[in-house]
């Protein structure tokens, strides 16, 4: 697919081609039939990254493309959103004139949200120095009052300058009620609001009537530990990384929910401290023998589920594990399948027009 052009009449055959491949994945599995999740056929995409192009006194956005490394002039990018569209030709246009913006600029980063919000980060092979953020403050107020409701940051080598703050606020429609998220820049966030909307309402579906407490490993954000807050009596989660914890812990107080809990530790550790392996100051007064965890929910990286970690989580009844690589998901499903059988599988199609698949399956444990 060329970079800029969506085939988008091609959209339901693609789908289809994931939905097949899913199956066939997951047959050895027993596996129920998938529940198919669309996406939006554009606009989709809520963050983006571009390489900055110097050509005399022109500058524009570029991508690669992967297979024949071609640099690609990127004037818009149908699958990003509608907000990231209107914002980039306006960015560049105003940093295009102005020479201590645009010297050294190597590349512009986008995070946008569904709620108005866009951080635009710019990134520099030099140091940026008081004169750099002079100009920068006045192209924020310049693009501001155009309307853009608008976080400017710099990055340099170990260096970074944020003129008011780093992230945004997202607000997503979950199930009945809205949902506030907040995404700090250059931390994860799900890149597709429209899909991660109907993964958060699938989730809070098949964990519905569940008993006891939720305990949930690579939390993030906590975008789905208080989305299924509502279903269970406690949720604990835990997550390495300081400024997703930080988030978390305002979204837990921005959304009035008081259930959830978050631990600041690698899934690898937490199994460590449930098996007794190692003690933790970071778990000092907190009472993990006082849980009734039922249902343990893993979203794990590319690389899957490390093999202390699978044999932990197959001591839970309940399995609710979301998955961006089948493959590590079949490689887990290997030993999982001994002790539990899966009673609900899911496509999310995270990523149209790739290769990538997103799914989720709930596993229950064989009587």
């Amino acid at each position: 697919m060329p970079l800029g052009i969506l085939p988008t009449e091609h959209y339901d055959a693609q789908l289809a081609e994931k939905t097949a491949r899913l199956t066939t994945m997951m047959s050895p599995f027993s596996a129920p039939k998938p529940e198919v999740f669309r996406s939006p056929v554009k606009h989709y995409r809520m963050r983006a990254e571009f390489r900055i192009w110097h050509d005399q006194d022109d500058i524009y956005h570029i991508m690669f493309d992967p297979h024949t490394k071609q640099r690609i002039r990127i004037d818009s990018l149908p699958a990003a959103s509608e907000l990231i569209n209107q914002l980039m030709p306006i960015l560049l246009s105003a940093i295009k004139p102005n020479q201590v913006l645009r010297h050294k600029l190597f590349q512009i980063d986008y995070l946008s949200t569904r709620s108005g919000k866009i951080i635009a980060s710019l990134l520099y092979h030099r140091q940026l120095d008081q004169q750099w953020q002079q100009q920068a403050n006045q192209l924020r107020d310049t693009l501001r009052a155009q309307g853009f409701d608008l976080q400017l940051i710099g990055r340099a080598a170990k260096m970074k300058i944020t003129l008011d703050q780093d992230y945004v606020d997202e607000i997503l429609p979950v199930a009945g009620r809205n949902m506030i998220y907040r995404q700090v820049e250059n931390s994860f966030t799900q890149p597709n609001a429209a899909v991660n909307i109907q993964m958060l309402e699938w989730a809070l579906a098949v964990t519905e009537g569940a008993k006891g407490d939720l305990l949930e490993l690579y939390c993030g954000n906590g975008n789905f530990s208080l989305a299924l807050a509502r279903n269970f009596d406690r949720v604990l989660a835990t997550e390495i990384a300081k400024p997703s914890v930080a988030a978390a812990q305002f979204n837990i107080s921005a959304n009035q929910i008081d259930n959830v809990q978050i631990i600041r530790m690698s899934a690898e550790e937490f199994t460590q401290a449930m098996q007794g392996v190692r003690q933790f100051n970071r778990l000092k007064g907190v009472d993990l023998t006082g849980y009734n965890c039922e249902t343990i929910f893993v979203d794990p990286p590319r690389s899957g589920l490390d093999d202390a970690t699978v044999k932990m989580v197959q001591t839970y009844p309940r399995i609710l594990y979301i998955s961006c690589n089948p493959n590590s998901l079949c490689a887990n499903l290997n030993t999982l399948h001994q002790t539990h059988k899966i009673s609900r599988l899911a496509l999310f199609d995270q990523f149209p027009y790739t290769e990538h698949i997103e799914c989720g399956v709930l596993l229950e444990r064989v009587s």
